[in-house]
């Protein structure tokens, strides 16, 4: 008779472990947001807006100095439904759970994660800020780097920073510091292991579902100037004068003169503030899309007075043209969020069930082919992903 233990409940939730020990970088980010979806008559497509910080100026002096409140926000919306489809036999029902799960639900939901995995880290274009390693080997230098853009602005130092990796970039960076540290088990794991654990502030981690991001024709040196200033506050197009090479969506750039400035302080920090570009430029004259948008004043200013100036020179950061740029990078789990919705139990079917397991919905349906003496499953969950403040990440390219 089957096994007692195979029900679709205990299928799914161990579904659910196996998939949320799997997600690598979905597993690490926010997903304070997914109760706000877990309920009734939640649908494909539900839209929640989230509220991000607001910012203000300090007055100098007695005299009152009265500033409006600019509520700025971000949709996060769950729209992506994804599954993996099975179908077991009753002789397979008589399968111990254990012996179920090697066979069945871990190959399952080792592609399903995979697959939430590769959508939510294509939210590396919304990054702006890059270490340029470029023609370099990869070095613990190049993170510390990173965790100087974070601080810069302003992530909070807490255990909530991760630095993920792709393979090439773990197994050199793990090669180049052996023997550095102290802690006898954390050499022995670097050894044994491969793992690095907790250094610079960072918790490592590594996947192999980090993207190459193949640039524009552009290079470097990419000959395009700021055709009219850009100073207007929430400005998000630059237009440029006249040239050939393409940029892509995901590529970084900088504008001579264009210095970043203290979040809080306003201060010219010396450093060139970086911007991604949003949308595909196909080359000549015209608007360049990029993030963040400038503010040369208010409480949101993060780009000095002058803004982009005219004429001022376009350089290209990472990599020259028709290039891949790696993509190993470090953030705080508050840049970015993933939320899941549950979605509709279904009748007149042999089972449905739900389960939520640390925040992540999962449906299992299953039917019954009476013909084949087959049970057709369905596992299916429904999210959304968004990069909530991307100032709270940066993107980590060397070629060795």
């Amino acid at each position: 008779m089957p096994n007692a233990l195979l029900t679709p409940t205990a299928v799914i939730r161990k579904a659910l472990q196996i998939l949320h020990q799997k997600l690598t970088f979905a597993g690490g980010i926010h997903r304070g947001y997914d109760d706000s979806f877990a309920k009734s008559g939640a649908k494909i497509g539900d839209t929640l807006k989230i509220r991000l910080p607001n910012q203000y100026t300090v007055r100098s002096g007695a005299t009152l100095a009265t500033q409006d409140t600019n509520e700025q926000s971000v949709s996060l919306q769950v729209s992506t439904q994804k599954g993996v489809d099975l179908n077991f036999t009753s002789v397979d029902r008589t399968l111990s759970l254990d012996d179920f799960s090697e066979r069945i639900l871990e190959p399952a939901m080792a592609v399903l994660a995979a697959s939430i995995e590769a959508d939510a880290l294509s939210m590396y274009k919304d990054v702006y800020q890059l270490v340029d390693g470029d023609a370099a080997a990869i070095a613990l230098s190049h993170f510390l780097t990173g965790r100087q853009y974070l601080n810069e602005s302003l992530t909070p130092q807490d255990n909530s920073r991760t630095a993920l990796l792709t393979p090439t970039h773990a197994n050199k960076l793990v090669d180049g510091l052996k023997g550095l540290f102290q802690d006898s088990e954390a050499i022995a794991k670097q050894y044994r292991e491969g793992m690095m654990g907790r250094t610079a502030g960072f918790n490592f981690g590594e996947t192999t579902h980090l993207n190459t991001h193949l640039t524009g024709s552009a290079a470097k040196v990419t000959t395009y100037t700021v055709n009219g200033a850009v100073t207007t506050n929430g400005a998000s197009q630059v237009t440029v004068q006249t040239g050939a090479t393409t940029f892509k969506k995901g590529d970084v750039f900088t504008v001579v003169g264009c210095n970043m400035v203290h979040p809080e302080t306003k201060v010219d920090i010396g450093r060139l503030q970086q911007f991604v570009v949003t949308a595909d430029y196909a080359g000549g004259a015209g608007n360049l899309q990029f993030a963040p948008a400038i503010y040369t004043s208010t409480g949101r200013q993060n780009v000095v007075a002058a803004g982009m100036a005219n004429g001022a020179a376009i350089t290209k950061v990472g990599a020259g043209a028709n290039e891949l740029l790696t993509n190993s990078m470090v953030f705080h789990k508050d840049a970015f969020t993933l939320a899941t919705a549950d979605l509709v139990m279904p009748e007149g079917v042999d089972f449905a069930a739900r389960e939520v397991y640390d925040g992540i919905s999962m449906r299992v349906v299953r039917a019954y082919d009476i013909n084949n003496d087959q049970f057709p499953c369905r596992l299916d969950v429904l999210y959304g992903y968004k990069t909530i403040r991307p100032q709270l990440a940066c993107r980590v390219h060397a070629d060795g």
